[in-house]
């Protein structure tokens, strides 16, 4: 069984499992496809990674880009 690809946008801020070696763990994204790009938010290196690679290696969101659809509320 194979789960849907998680829904990732342009200026995601995310927090992977293992940090740079800069020592920063946060990561944006500055572009979608295939291949994902990322920048990390410490030192400003640049990184193209498979997607299936990158969902694997996220452990949270830290910031959701302008483009994300507004999160619902818990209060129902």
């Amino acid at each position: 069984m194979t789960r849907p690809p998680i829904a990732l946008y342009l200026d995601d801020v995310v927090t992977l499992r293992k940090p740079h070696p800069c020592g920063g763990a946060t990561w944006q994204i500055v572009r979608l496809g295939a291949d994902i790009g990322i920048r990390c938010t410490t030192c400003g290196h640049r990184v193209l990674i498979g997607r299936a690679d990158l969902e694997r290696r996220i452990k949270r969101f830290d910031k959701r880009g302008p483009m994300a659809p507004p999160a619902r509320d818990a209060v129902g």
